[in-house]
């Protein structure tokens, strides 16, 4: 679950594929779900991924004719980032989060970024997209029992008179005091692998709980929170 596909100045994808192919192991194929894409056309988006990860085969769901059988036959399943409501409402329409739900929680290696991070969740209510589109619901794949923010920053540019990032999340716990919210920085990642919970990187992440927000040190071991309820 990385928080974005760049980190600084560096080339798409260039600082995780170091990750990647930690995450992936002897894995040489994959499916890519383009649906966050916008306004980029999913063909040219999976072309980018696949330029990005030339020692990988990449296959973009969308021109898979039964999707949720190659989801279900995937050797590995990566989700791009972009707007993650439209993201959401494209795997309700094809029927598509339980057999996501379903690989994922069996061991089949799961990569997303930014959006494809967000669907993790319990929820995308702290997504920070706009809702351009209605999905069914915002219920997500609750691959780790929480939400997610990813490009998480406690920047504010000079003369910004809006809510700040910790604000706005601050507004859910309000409402869901014993839901964690965990905010990831560019460059990091949350990595799942059976029971333990990691955070990768060199910077920190930060967790809302309730009325508190506590720093996460880059290694930390988050495993605890895969048992909240």
């Amino acid at each position: 679950m990385l928080s974005s596909s760049r980190r600084g100045n560096e080339e798409y994808l260039e600082h995780a594929v170091a990750m990647f192919h930690a995450h992936l192991g002897d894995v040489k194929r994959a499916i890519f779900v383009p649906f966050a894409g916008v306004s980029i056309g999913w063909d040219d988006y999976t072309d980018k991924v696949q330029r990005a990860l030339p020692d990988l085969e990449i296959r973009g769901l969308h021109q898979c004719a039964d999707k949720q059988q190659a989801v279900m036959d995937a050797d590995a399943i990566m989700v791009g980032g972009g707007n993650t409501f439209n993201l959401l409402n494209e795997l309700y329409v094809n029927n598509l989060i339980e057999p996501l739900k379903k690989v994922a929680l069996r061991g089949t290696p799961y990569i997303g970024w930014s959006a494809g991070s967000n669907i993790c969740g319990n929820s995308i209510r702290t997504t920070n997209d706009m809702p351009i589109i209605q999905p069914p619901s915002f219920e997500a794949l609750n691959l780790v029992p929480f939400q997610l923010n990813p490009h998480y920053t406690d920047y504010i540019p000079p003369g910004h008179n809006g809510e700040t990032r910790a604000e706005r999340i601050s507004e859910f716990c309000t409402l869901e005091p014993n839901m964690p919210v965990i905010g990831i920085r560019e460059g990091t990642a949350l990595q799942r692998k059976g029971d333990s919970l990691t955070l990768l990187g060199a910077e920190a992440g930060v967790m809302f709980l309730d009325k508190s927000q506590s720093a996460i040190a880059p290694g930390q071991d988050l495993s605890h929170l895969l048992n909240i309820n």
